[in-house]
């Protein structure tokens, strides 16, 4: 069995949720405090033992690749001026091999991993989403290679969501389940409300068997008119049994507003420098917001 040394993040997104912000910036590029959010990605893959990653970008999209980049002029300004800490996080970001690759046409996730189809090869690989930050004492991408490692089947990573939101994800009909490990009967791209056969929804990350690039090849298109990878992942479930696994970890929502504002302010949190600060301030808030209150109930 090959060992998962590859991975895919797209990239290619408009990211219309955040505009106009991301008119001229790429949305993995949106700060969580101080670090774009495709760095928090593309270090869980460093941390499970990827060696080789591929990201997917699109127009406008160049960004990315200069983050990745060494910044001599920059280093040297650093260095010069004796702020070590940072020239060490700015390095941290630019010594990883990474490749790059354009979706030229916006026809949605799984079409951006097709596109990466040739960099793979006839090997394992991992997907990593960039709307989902996981925080865990094992990176969740590890957690999945590890279990692709025992089953030699493609995996996919879910956690519990309200069934309310349901209509938002991939969500699984699980047939039985073993130590977080579920055998599953389908994948359902974005089920209508109230139609969902469980609440445990794809978060993001997948090990995938070369064999899922027959079935992109095909070009169908499903949920939004777009070519969906979870669609493919069925189709592969039916020839090959796909598991999902319920990975241990803390999952953050960045891929919209309100997620991303709760995430950074609870990053900020844990943050040395800020973590004071800001909890004061929204002491502050709080208060206000009860002064608030107890006026409007007087008027």
């Amino acid at each position: 069995m090959k060992i998962v040394k590859k991975a895919i993040i797209p990239a290619a997104g408009l990211g219309t949720r955040f505009l106009p912000a991301t008119k001229a910036m790429p949305k993995e590029m949106l700060p969580i405090v101080d670090r774009p959010t495709i760095e928090y990605i593309v270090e869980e893959a460093i941390l499970s033992g990827i060696e080789d990653i591929i990201i997917v970008t699109g127009k406008g999209k160049r960004a990315i690749e200069d983050h990745f980049d060494r910044n001599f002029e920059l280093e040297q300004h650093l260095k010069e001026k004796g702020k070590l800490d940072l020239l060490e996080k700015v390095n941290k970001s630019s010594n990883v091999n990474i490749h790059y690759i354009r979706q030229k046409e916006p026809k949605g996730l799984g079409h951006a991993i097709w596109c990466a189809r040739k960099f793979i090869g006839n090997e394992p690989f991992a997907v990593l989403l960039g709307d989902d930050i996981v925080q865990a004492n094992v990176p969740c991408t590890k957690q999945l290679i590890a279990q692709y490692e025992q089953t030699g089947s493609s995996i996919i990573g879910v956690q519990h969501v309200s069934y309310e939101e349901t209509e938002r994800y991939g969500i699984i009909d699980p047939i039985n389940n073993k130590d977080r490990v579920y055998r599953v009967r389908k994948f359902i791209e974005k089920p209508k409300l109230g139609s969902a056969p469980s609440n445990l929804a794809i978060m993001g990350r997948y090990v995938l068997t070369p064999e899922i690039f027959t079935f992109l090849e095909c070009q169908e298109a499903g949920a939004g008119g777009e070519i969906q990878l979870t669609d493919a992942i069925q189709k592969l479930n039916e020839i090959q049994q796909v598991y999902a696994y319920n990975f241990d970890g803390k999952r953050f929502d960045v891929g919209e507003k309100l997620g991303f504002i709760l995430t950074t302010i609870e990053f900020a949190l844990h943050n040395e420098e800020l973590a004071s600060d800001v909890r004061k301030m929204l002491q502050r808030f709080q208060n206000n917001s009860s002064k608030s209150t107890l006026l409007e109930g007087i008027h």
